[in-house]
């Protein structure tokens, strides 16, 4: 497998290199230099596969004889080892859940694949492998869990100063051992900002190995595709078009959704769900993308204001006759809601169906309802990307009710934050790593 960099494709990296540095030199980002269709053989038998079956032949799709097929089989058993199981609303409308890893957010399918890719990768190295990743909310988490106690790996997760749920930070904040969390004075945007400006910096380069575990990485990105054929599987067989549709931030799940449909997946439209951080809808009606700084939401892990793979949906509609823009509008639909609205969905759906949604997944369902309105002929499945408790004071205050927390969660309650205070500053983050090291 080859993969070249979204702003030079004659730049070329291998599988394992595009993994490890998680970044091109160039600040692109690592692209396959084909996205290969599925085989008959791959559909014919779909319906009695499970997940680490499904990831298996997805990822030897992608990756050819990148990886032994031992090996990667290896990998794929270790890292899909729960569910995401499809609830039905009604004929129209489906939930895929999936939160019922060990962070309860659909981060922990990537987190735990990469944790183990890059475990392969790392076997023979000396030198530690420094992780360094920026989270809005799950991503810290999840990463958090798939790579504790991973051996030659170190994890540092950068998040936002009071733009996380209590019980998110508490994921992030209280493993220990080879995780270490940094609280930035800023947005998620200014995390990722920094995370980027470490993996550019010669003279970290040479002091360190880095890599990253946010969506930027290719190895998140691609298990990210494999509960879109698992949602598939699930499904009873319809002659109606299929949408899905994703609570989006930094769009990484939108742009796995993308990959499933190059990969042969038949789906007709993917339905990017955002907050007032509306930067891609905003795009798909005018053309223009203009990045601006993010705001704060109820929803928070979508709280994106520059979504870095946002330059892989530009790749993957760029080859196409026509504008970049005209392509991508004809695949992808953008609904964007304030959370008063996000609040009164949740309270719909919980009233008329029983069912808790998520401040996001509110945000996503509102979306799902404005698209099946325009298009009939369609059903969709909304990706349900977290457990409601991980955001408990709101979701109980919004469904005036006292909402069930999973155990895992409430042994959080009674851990202790361990962070470190941060300005928004490059040098300060860099004298803390080379300090750490």
């Amino acid at each position: 497998m080859k993969l070249y960099s979204t702003r030079n494709k004659s730049y070329l990296a291998s599988l394992s290199e595009a993994v490890m540095q998680g970044l091109p030199p160039d600040n692109g980002l690592y692209m396959p230099t084909q996205i290969p269709s599925l085989s008959p053989t791959f559909w014919g038998n779909l319906a009695k596969s499970d997940l680490p079956e499904i990831g298996f032949h997805v990822s030897k799709n992608l990756f050819g004889n990148a990886i032994p097929e031992a090996d990667l089989w290896d990998i794929c058993s270790r890292a899909l080892t729960f569910s995401a199981p499809i609830v039905t609303i009604d004929d129209k409308r489906h939930i895929l859940e999936l939160f019922h890893g060990p962070s309860l957010a659909f981060k922990d399918f990537g987190a735990r694949y990469m944790a183990q890719l890059m475990s392969y990768f790392n076997r023979s190295e000396d030198q530690p492998l420094t992780i360094l990743v920026a989270t809005s909310g799950d991503t810290g988490g999840a990463v958090a869990a798939g790579f504790y106690k991973t051996p030659g790996i170190e994890v540092v997760i950068l998040y936002p100063s009071g733009k996380v749920s209590p019980l998110q930070e508490k994921q992030l904040t209280t493993l220990g051992h080879n995780i270490r969390a940094l609280e930035i004075e800023g947005t998620f945007d200014d995390c990722q900002t920094l995370v980027k400006q470490a993996f550019l910096d010669q003279d970290l380069a040479h002091k360190m190995r880095l890599s990253s575990a946010n969506s930027i990485n290719i190895a998140r990105l691609i298990p990210q595709s494999f509960y879109y054929f698992e949602a598939y599987r699930q499904l009873t067989p319809s002659d109606a078009d299929l949408a899905f549709v994703v609570p989006s931030g930094n769009f990484g799940n939108l742009t796995a959704g993308l990959f499933a449909q190059h990969m042969g997946l038949p789906i007709k439209a993917m339905v990017a769900a955002t907050n007032v951080n509306d930067i891609v809808p905003n795009y798909l009606v005018s053309g223009k993308y203009n990045p601006r700084p993010s705001v704060r939401t109820l929803s928070n892990a979508m709280d994106v204001g520059a979504p870095s793979n946002f330059a892989r949906m530009q790749d993957l509609f760029s080859d196409l006759d026509g504008s970049t823009w005209n392509n991508m509008k004809k695949t992808v639909w953008g609904y964007s809601y304030s959370d008063r609205e996000t609040e009164v969905i949740m309270q719909k759906v919980f009233a008329e169906h029983n069912y808790t949604l998520d401040p996001h997944s509110g945000v996503g369902y509102l979306a799902m309802n404005a698209f099946l309105a325009d298009h009939q002929s369609c059903r969709a499945v909304l990706l349900e990307t977290a457990h409601p408790a991980k955001f408990l004071a709101d979701v109980n205050r919004i469904l005036d009710t006292q909402i069930n927390v999973p155990d895992r969660l409430e042994k959080l309650r009674l851990k202790t934050k361990n962070a470190t205070l941060m300005p928004v500053n490059f040098e300060a983050l860099k004298d803390n790593l080379i300090q750490n090291q």
